[in-house]
């Protein structure tokens, strides 16, 4: 006697295709956040980047214009953290809380913007190398080869030098330097995607060359994609703090980085304000922290050897 099917929940043979494929991406979801939830580390990250970002968003409710400026800023020089400063002054009266919210902005826009442009460009390279092999391949791979053997900070480093000061110099320095290893993976992935005997069948009924790497190898490719970036965007926020640092930002805007490259320069650690110095690069460590958090409980979850060893 056959068994009766199971009740899915929803009548399967009134739904169109399209609804009964948005029924699956909904459970997917769904059941991706169950696994994730048991992280409790992947948990705590989430909360601290939502808070990072809910921040961010809320700046310009937060934070008066006229507070950030260096010639009206309502308070004293270097003032200690007090209940009207939470966070004390910095050289010229501006509240460092201010510094930290408002900078907030800028570095978590470029941390997703470069990104953004370093995983575009690491998966594009990395599909096409894997798919279609060969001298194509060997030629994408040495170049990727050659951005991986150079430090990315000294490549980004000499690109901003050589552009002009700008919060688009530091997006684009970032990246066209960190994708060599988001190349690598997608390439490795792609490789043992076209091994499965589906993309033979797809072949076999005339796909082509753009709908095998469009409907097969990219949907495939995608959680790896996706535990890289949040782990990339932790690195290119180091990095734009870094260049920022170094005095390669754009100066008509506030930063973390930029915060602490004023304090330097304003002799903050020779003369001991503390308040003027630590608040944002806690700021860039608590945001590195939290991506990274996110970025291993994704790769716990999509990962079923990682998630069998938590």
């Amino acid at each position: 006697m056959t068994r009766p099917p199971r009740d899915s929940g929803y009548p399967a043979e009134r739904l169109t295709p399209r609804a009964l494929a948005w029924e699956r991406r909904k459970r997917a979801v769904a059941d991706f956040w169950r696994v994730y939830a048991r992280n409790r580390a992947g948990v705590v990250g989430l909360a601290g980047l939502l808070l990072f970002v809910l921040l961010a968003l809320a700046a310009p409710l937060l934070v008066e214009p006229e507070g950030l400026s260096v010639t009206g800023a309502p308070g004293g020089a270097y003032e200690p953290p007090s209940a009207e400063y939470p966070l004390g002054t910095d050289n010229f009266g501006r509240s460092v809380l201010d510094l930290v919210i408002w900078g907030a902005r800028i570095s978590l826009t470029v941390g997703f913007l470069a990104t953004f442009m370093s995983v575009t460009l690491g998966t594009l390279v990395g599909i096409l190398a894997g798919h279609f092999g060969g001298w194509s391949s060997a030629v994408l791979m040495r170049v990727t080869d050659w951005f991986l053997v150079l430090p990315a900070l000294v490549m980004a480093v000499a690109l901003a030098a050589v552009m002009s000061r700008s919060t688009l110099t530091i997006i684009i320095a970032i990246g066209v330097t960190a994708w060599p290893t988001t190349a690598r993976l997608v390439r490795a992935q792609t490789i043992a995607v076209e091994a499965r005997p589906y993309i033979e069948r797809a072949r076999a009924l005339g796909g082509g060359h753009r709908h095998v790497m469009k409907r097969h190898v990219l949907p495939n490719v995608l959680p790896v994609v996706l535990a890289q970036t949040t782990l990339l965007v932790a690195e290119s926020i180091i990095m734009e703090s870094t260049l920022a640092f170094l005095g390669l930002g754009d100066p008509g805007t506030i930063s973390w980085g930029g915060v602490l490259q004023d304090a330097r320069n304003a002799g903050a650690v020779s003369s001991g304000v503390w308040w003027y110095m630590i608040p944002p690069g806690l700021a860039i460590a608590l945001v590195a922290l939290s991506f990274t958090l996110c970025g291993r409980a994704i790769e716990g979850v999509l990962n079923p050897r990682l998630r069998e060893r938590q």
